[in-house]
């Protein structure tokens, strides 16, 4: 098997795997997940090196919040962790409740060691949005990522999507680009006892959990908008 196929296989498995393996303790993974979501995403607003991510929380379409992105490998090297994404209704600025995703991707090369990043993704534009709604879609390929801006003064480049990202306390650049993202349907299915679409969740507002709100409590006063609110 040729390398490039040996990576794609690798890329699939490691996604795969991350759906389709259920437990019974699906409902208390998820809350798990949105507990430590709504840490990290306080922990980087309260951050002096993040006033760009703060200034803009308000104008971007999604935040995808990743709370730990695990890297490890040896020769091949894989990186995987599963996120929470809200959305923004652009015309009330009220953030939905979270769907559930995993995100994996692998390197081809030596190397050995691990690490574990914090991850948070600003959506900025529809074909961003767009993305994130489907399937699956890989960063870089289907939608455009770049690193977010850190420091005062910082200007961002243009992206469908920014990615910022913290590793021992101290925000760093991270390549993700062809890191798969896919929606968890399990998850989904387990947090809001039915099945439902990524899109039922963040646009159709169809589903609703009373344990996220604090979550969207956080991320709507981080937006800093007179006119957010959160609905229950």
């Amino acid at each position: 098997m040729t390398p490039k196929k040996l990576l794609s296989l690798f890329i699939f498995c490691l996604v795969s795997l991350q759906i389709t393996t259920a437990s019974a303790d699906d409902y208390s993974d998820t809350q798990a997940l949105i507990d430590q979501s709504t840490i990290i995403l306080k922990k980087f607003g309260e951050d002096p090196e993040m006033e760009w991510f703060r200034n803009n929380v308000q104008y971007s379409k999604a935040v995808f919040i990743v709370p730990q992105m695990l890297k490890a490998g040896f020769f091949i090297g894989g990186s995987g962790g599963s996120g929470a994404l809200l959305s923004r209704d652009m015309r009330t600025n009220v953030w939905s409740y979270p769907a559930f995703y995993s995100m994996g991707s692998v390197s081809f090369g030596l190397q050995i060691g691990g690490s574990a990043s914090q991850i948070i993704l600003m959506v900025m534009t529809d074909k961003g949005m767009d993305s994130m709604l489907t399937t699956s879609f890989k960063l870089g390929a289907d939608a455009s990522v770049a690193a977010g801006p850190v420091g005062i003064g910082a200007k961002a480049a243009t992206a469908d999507i920014l990615a910022f990202a913290r590793s021992q306390g101290a925000f760093m650049g991270l390549a993700i680009e062809g890191a798969i993202i896919s929606p968890r349907a399990k998850w989904n299915a387990a947090y809001y006892q039915k099945e439902v679409s990524p899109a039922d969740i963040t646009i159709r507002n169809m589903v609703t959990n009373p344990h996220a709100v604090p979550l969207r409590k956080a991320v709507a006063e981080l937006s800093k908008l007179k006119t957010t609110k959160v609905s229950y």
